[in-house]
């Protein structure tokens, strides 16, 4: 054999000499690409194939020399796949002692399973190979070449994911292991780690903590009234963002931002909307602070169905629209707007600019500019049943239902029907432990009401006049008050007189009536009148109360705290001008209970135009919000809001709610 191996070198160098290991003998292979070796004999290839081997060696037949390639390029194929021949060249071949060759008879059989080749015994004939190359020098490394193996496939010697790499120690699983076996806390890997981690926490903590809080100190404070930003309603604080409505109507003009006040006191303007912004809508949730209803306003007997698509804002006003149009079983349809829970004040002063509908001489239409006490919702049966029109803080008869005891004294209430109203239901009376809205149960609570304007035409004269009110229970006898001076001051008795109205039995009437100007009449010129009423009260003195109205920015009249004082015949103490937080409502009617109506004459649809709501209130004693802590109502709207948002409850019984216990009349 080592002689076939010196010729064959003598005439191609080009292959290295292996020892002939395959049982089989030579086979000649076809031009198709290589195929792993299997323990299957490859197809012989017809004689027409051709073969692709070694130059023909001179003195040989084609037959012979087709042969001795064919067994070559056999053996070459086998070396390369078992890892004989390469496996010791190149920068990481294993450098080893090698193993000696195996038995001759050994290598006759193929061993099953998986050797790598980088633990293989070389080849002595690569070995040989080796040594013997032109233009090479012998190398040990070389000689360190992994023998080729038995296996019967190819990819047993192919490089194995379990063996360790060659050129990188961390990527030796063994070592991995090795490592992972290891711990030391005080590592200087484990304090980067750490500190790492210390450094995370730190820039989260000033982040979301520290940044706020520099933020708040470099913050400019605002000034506004009330006790939070710009004062706090009744659904929480009134935010003044971007084109978004704020407490104070930026299109009020400077010079109507304070004024004097009819008892000489500064005044700032606190809340104004001037409604110049066209295509307002006045549905739940479209405004901060108004809102109109959606029912029928059935207490006083009207005869239209209160819809939020009957006000709009158009042409700088707001635009109340009556018309006649059957819905809800009823045959006309307008609007109410009420800033209930969303904007209150306690004293100061409100003035309103409106076109009245129609004309000055055709009576009919109920246009009203009016506040109430925020813990009764106007309109909600329930809510005003033993509140409204209640202004009164004594523990006495006043609180009684109908005003009179259980033995039906004293006789002026009961022999003329004084009262029928169900009592204070929350009087100073109240028995401890009882559902009452506080500061304490004996803090007597109500919803009273006073009136800018209600509009009427004298029928006998034909011109138009303005009811300018205020609502008291519980009443005196023959619902007389204090009508003179000094309780009572008119200023223009040529423009204002005392109201022959002075109530019945759900309200007394503490009232005057004021002429209008014709030209302050959609249909009558389409000017505006501004009217208002400045009211002043102190828990601590109330015998400062006050209120007075105003039109045209003249005071009308001013009943002080004197014209509601005690009544001895109706057994009854004061009245007190109202220290509730009090809300605004703007409406247009039609009721007969009102005054007599002149269908032949009035004009459907008919508008009430709105220019501007302005309040304002004394320099230092600014009180805005529904929810004032000396007369705190959320809670107990809250807990009662049933009977706060369903206006076909008409009682606090069918609220399913019961009145406290008065300790005068039931007892605790």
């Amino acid at each position: 054999m080592g002689d076939r191996l010196r010729k064959s070198r003598a005439h191609d160098n080009s292959y290295a000499p292996v020892q002939n290991t395959s049982p089989r003998g030579a086979r000649a292979y076809n031009r198709t690409p290589y195929v792993q070796p299997s323990t299957s004999p490859a197809p012989m290839p017809s004689s027409s194939t051709p073969l692709v081997g070694r130059p023909h060696r001179p003195g040989y037949s084609h037959v012979r020399s087709q042969s001795s390639v064919d067994y070559n390029r056999t053996e070459t194929t086998q070396a390369v796949a078992t890892g004989a021949i390469g496996g010791a060249f190149g920068p990481y071949s294993y450098e080893h002692t090698p193993a000696p060759p195996p038995p001759r008879e050994a290598q006759g059989h193929r061993r099953q399973g998986s050797v790598s080749r980088f633990t293989n015994t070389p080849s002595h004939s690569s070995h040989s190979h080796d040594a013997h190359a032109p233009g090479r020098q012998h190398s040990r490394r070389a000689a360190a070449a992994p023998a080729g193996a038995t296996s019967t496939t190819a990819g047993a010697f192919l490089y194995d994911t379990k063996d360790p790499e060659l050129d990188d120690e961390l990527h030796n699983p063994a070592a991995l292991r090795k490592l992972d076996r290891q711990c030391d806390l005080f590592s200087g890997r484990g304090w980067m780690n750490v500190g790492a981690i210390i450094i995370i926490c730190l820039g989260l903590i000033i982040l979301f903590c520290g940044y706020p809080v520099i933020i708040a100190f470099h913050k400019p404070h605002l000034l506004g009234g009330g006790y939070n930003l710009g004062g706090i309603n009744g659904s929480g604080q009134v935010p003044d963002l971007p084109n978004l409505p704020s407490l104070i109507d930026k299109d009020t003009p400077d010079e109507a931002r304070t004024r004097t006040g009819f008892d000489g006191q500064k005044y700032n303007l606190v809340f104004s909307d001037e409604f110049n912004v066209d295509g307002r809508t006045f549905y739940p949730g479209d405004d901060p602070f108004w809102e109109a209803m959606d029912y029928h306003y059935w207490p006083t007997g009207d005869l239209e169905w209160y819809d939020p698509a009957q006000a709009i804002t158009k042409g700088g006003a707001l635009v109340i629209t009556l018309e006649e149009v059957r819905n809800h079983d009823l045959n006309f349809r307008s609007a109410m707007l009420q800033t209930w829970n969303k904007f209150c004040f306690t004293t100061g002063y409100i003035e309103v600019s409106v076109s009245l509908p129609g004309n000055a001489h055709t009576p009919g239409y109920w246009p009203g500019a009016w506040t109430m006490g925020n813990l009764g919702r106007a309109g909600y049966g329930a809510t005003t049943e033993g509140t409204w029109p209640y202004s009164y803080d004594s523990c006495d008869l006043g609180t009684f239902p109908q005003q009179i005891t259980k033995d039906n004294t004293p006789e002026v209430s009961y022999r003329t029907g004084l009262s029928s109203l169900p009592g204070q239901r929350l009087s100073s009376c109240t028995c401890p432990g009882s559902e009452h809205p506080g500061p304490s149960v004996s803090k007597g609570r109500g919803a009273p009401e006073i009136d800018i304007i209600e509009a009427q035409i004298n029928n006998y004269l034909r011109h138009g006049e303005v009811s300018q009110s205020l609502q008291v229970a519980p009443f005196n006898a023959g619902y007389y008050w204090g009508n003179s001076t000094p309780a009572t001051t008119l200023y223009n008795n040529d423009q204002t007189f005392i109201n022959t109205y002075r109530g019945g039995p759900y309200q007394q009437c503490v009232s005057c009536v004021s002429s209008t100007n014709s030209s302050n009449y959609v249909d009558g010129g389409g000017g505006f009148g501004k009217y208002g009423f400045e009211y002043w009260s102190n828990p601590k003195r109330r015998s400062e109360g006050f209120v007075t109205w105003s039109v045209d920015g003249e005071a009308m009249w001013t009943a002080t705290s004197s014209a509601v004082g005690p009544d001895s015949e109706a057994q009854i103490s004061q009245r007190i001008i109202s220290e509730e937080p009090m809300y605004i409502i703007l409406n247009l009617g039609l009721s007969p209970s009102f005054q007599g109506i002149d269908f032949k004459n009035l004009k459907f649809p008919a508008t009430m135009l709105v220019d501007y709501v302005r309040v304002y209130q004394r320099a230092g004693h600014e009180n805005i919000g529904c929810d004032p802590s000396s007369y705190p109502t959320a809670d107990y709207i809250n807990n009662h809001i049933t009977a706060y948002t369903n206006p076909n409850l008409t009682t606090w019984d069918a609220a399913n709610f019961t009145f406290p216990r008065n300790s005068l009349y039931d007892g605790c």
